[in-house]
């Protein structure tokens, strides 16, 4: 899990620009990549399903990510993660149990978990097969403008109970991002300040 570090990319729920996104890879160095695809409506004119629609920019990104030794992680959809050969995929709150999800693909995969405020959460993710978790929002976030806010002194306390890597995730943007990795986080993880840096 030595790649979970740095910068890890997190995609806006919008059609995807492979172009834009490598650009950001190469520019940020951008260790991990991981595609949110909440549901969008199909593109009218040629009929694309949400599904093949994700599909689509999941196989797209796949290749795009080996290219440039990224890993590539999928949103909750461990189906997806499956059918694009992603390297992984990150389960929220309401997704499946990391013990099941660990079962049904094995170990070669790589599976986080968000554990928002929670450090017997990153504990029990951690026992149950996670390979890193995250903790936020650290910010206020405009892509979750309600979250809870997760202090930084609770990276910190978790750092000291769990020994897999800990991404940072909410509000960071390339003014703040110090502040996260001196609280103890492997990783930052970045919405808006990469694919919106004018609403930073």
């Amino acid at each position: 899990m030595q790649k979970i570090k740095g910068i890890y990319a997190i995609t806006p729920n919008e059609p995807i620009n492979i172009a834009h996104i490598e650009a950001l890879i190469i520019q940020h160095k951008i260790s991990v990549l991981q595609y949110r695809h909440k549901r969008r409506p199909a593109v009218q004119t040629d009929k694309i399903s949400n599904d093949q629609m994700k599909l689509n920019e999941a196989l797209a990104l796949r290749q795009l990510c080996t290219k440039h030794h990224t890993l590539f992680i999928i949103n909750d959809d461990v189906n997806l993660a499956l059918k694009s050969n992603a390297d992984g995929v990150h389960l929220g709150q309401d997704d499946s149990r990391v013990k099941d999800v660990r079962e049904q693909l094995g170990e070669k995969y790589i599976i986080g978990a968000s554990c928002y405020n929670s450090i017997s959460k990153a504990v029990q993710a951690e026992s149950q097969g996670a390979n890193y978790v995250a903790f936020g929002a650290l910010f206020n976030s405009t892509t979750k403008p309600g979250a809870p806010i997760c202090e930084l002194d609770i990276i910190s306390k978790a750092k000291q109970q769990i020994s897999i890597p800990i991404v940072g995730i909410g509000g960071i943007d390339f003014s703040n991002q110090q502040k996260v990795f001196d609280a103890g986080c492997d990783a930052v993880a970045m919405i808006n300040a990469l694919f919106r840096p004018s609403k930073e």
